[in-house]
């Protein structure tokens, strides 16, 4: 590596420029509905209760339904309820204009549980209609399907809100958190040890300033339903569903599908973990192997990673730093590095794996400790998660709030960001640019494949930029950066750009 140079910024300069973008995302685009169903209601049908049939197909697996109808300022009111084919399955009245309906989760007012094909029925109440009156409904159906991608929330995009927040930039977020649905605990009122609320785990994070925070309970869905109704009010975060795939060889984070994945590892029901990839795959969702540098055993069964065979070129996030290991013996970079070296490019993230709600700063697992930091189009799962596999995203190792990195490379008119590519010929120069702020005190260095180099002295501006080059040898590697406190802790981790990939 040659020609290191070293500036202070006196100005804000850190927000990333558009430039860049973030690969496979645009603007999210109105989705078109399965079924349109409009009719008229009238005095004749005042006190009455009116049925709106509708054929759910098979292959569904979530109903959403967004209902407007006319003459609100004649007095008239229409509620709103829904039937299965089998059985009456909520009644918002007039409290909510769209709802919608899966086997995990439904908005509240409203139950989960199997979507079974055939005829279903919308359940018109009708209070007041005044004398003359006519109201106009229309409501616009959407089926959610097998294996579908995500669009913008597994939680049914038709009748969720947009992003929480608008626009591209940096969020930070914790995606590993336990609660009430598997095996997170906290004190009650009068002192006990009790299963902790999932309210608890939200309100914590949401205290904490995070953007976004992923539940991750055992191999349950049950949280789902709960975060539905969490989400409204929690409208400054982004909540995304996950789970943790929980086996005997290994734990694994999933995003991106509420539909049931198989957990029973080396069973005749899930054989090998090229069969549970082949799920995970198949419903287009994201998984990351959790804490693999942790040891397996009796005292905590799968919690290193230890499935045999595992075809790691279809693992797309590793969770390289879990609590506070990122330093110890325990950690998972050594284990995401060699993935590196093997010439697979995989995603490092954080997790605070919290199971108690705390933001105690000492905790070894406070919640948003790490914070992982991803560069996304908007602030909504589609793009979170999108940002995630694409490797635009740093670890704050002690989730300080403000600490932040910008690495970027260019040669031959190409830009890249952390987990882009770039290609050299030989003896071309990619010239690296890497951007700190509020990282005064700390010092930076290059890691590349592997090998450890100071990136100058400590760093003496509250935002700084250090620059150098590196002559391409048209062979494949990986570049990234971390920075180290005066202890020499890490404090930040970020995900290489590749060359020549």
């Amino acid at each position: 590596m040659k020609h290191c140079f070293l500036r202070g910024v006196g100005v804000y300069l850190f927000a990333f420029t558009a430039v860049f973008g973030v690969s496979g995302l645009r603007a999210q685009e109105q989705r078109k509905p399965d079924l349109v169903l409009k009719g008229t209601i009238t005095e004749a049908n005042r006190e009455t209760y009116v049925e709106v049939p509708f054929t759910v197909p098979a292959g569904v697996v979530r109903v959403s339904v967004d209902f407007h109808y006319t003459g609100h300022e004649k007095k008239a009111t229409i509620d709103l309820g829904l039937l299965d084919n089998e059985r009456f399955r909520g009644w918002s009245g007039g409290n909510k204009s769209a709802f919608t309906v899966s086997e995990t989760d439904a908005t509240p007012s409203y139950l989960p549980g199997p979507i079974r094909p055939g005829v279903w029925k919308l359940l018109l109440g009708v209070p007041s209609m005044p004398t003359g009156v006519r109201s106009e409904y229309v409501a616009k159906v959407y089926f959610g399907r097998e294996g579908e991608p995500v669009t913008g929330s597994t939680f049914g995009a038709e009748a969720v809100p947009g992003p929480v927040r608008e626009g591209p930039g940096w969020f930070r977020g914790d995606l590993h958190m336990h609660d009430a649905h598997s095996d997170g605990s906290c004190t009650s009122q009068m002192g006990k040890k009790v299963p902790c609320p999932l309210y608890k785990t939200v309100e914590a994070a949401s205290a904490r300033g995070l953007d976004f925070i992923a539940i991750t309970d055992h191999n349950t869905m049950s949280h789902f339903d709960a975060m539905r109704e969490l989400a409204p009010y929690f409208d400054k975060m982004l909540l995304i569903p996950g789970r943790e795939i929980t086996t005997f060889q290994g734990h694994a984070n999933v995003f991106g599908t509420t539909e049931f994945i198989d957990f029973r590892l080396t069973s005749k029901y899930v054989p090998t973990f090229n069969d549970l990839l082949n799920e995970v795959e198949k419903k287009h969702a994201l998984i990351s192997i959790n804490h693999p540098g942790l040891p397996t055993g009796a005292e905590c069964m799968g919690c290193g990673w230890s499935v045999k065979n595992t075809d790691f070129s279809r693992v797309h996030v590793i969770e390289a730093i879990n609590g506070d290991n990122a330093d110890n013996a325990v950690s998972g970079v050594p284990f995401w590095q060699k993935r590196l070296n093997d010439g697979l490019r995989v995603t490092a993230v954080g997790g605070s794996d919290n199971h108690d709600a705390t933001l105690e700063p000492n905790h070894n697992a406070a919640i948003g400790k790490p914070t992982t930091v991803v560069y996304a189009a908007n602030l909504s799962e589609r793009a979170i998660l999108d940002g995630i596999r694409a490797g635009h995203a740093f670890v704050d190792t002690l989730g300080s709030h403000d600490r932040a990195i910008e690495f970027t490379a260019s040669v031959g008119g190409q830009k890249a960001m952390m987990g882009d590519v770039v290609k050299a010929l030989p003896g071309e120069k990619v010239h690296f640019v890497l951007t700190l702020k509020n990282l005064a005190g700390a010092k930076a260095e290059v890691v590349r494949d592997g090998v450890v180099e100071a990136l100058g002295g400590e760093i003496k501006e509250p935002i700084e930029v250090r620059e150098f080059d590196q002559v391409s040898d048209d062979q494949r590697h990986w570049v990234r950066v971390n920075v180290r406190g005066a202890n020499g802790r890490l404090l930040i981790l970020g995900n290489p750009v590749y060359l020549n990939f």
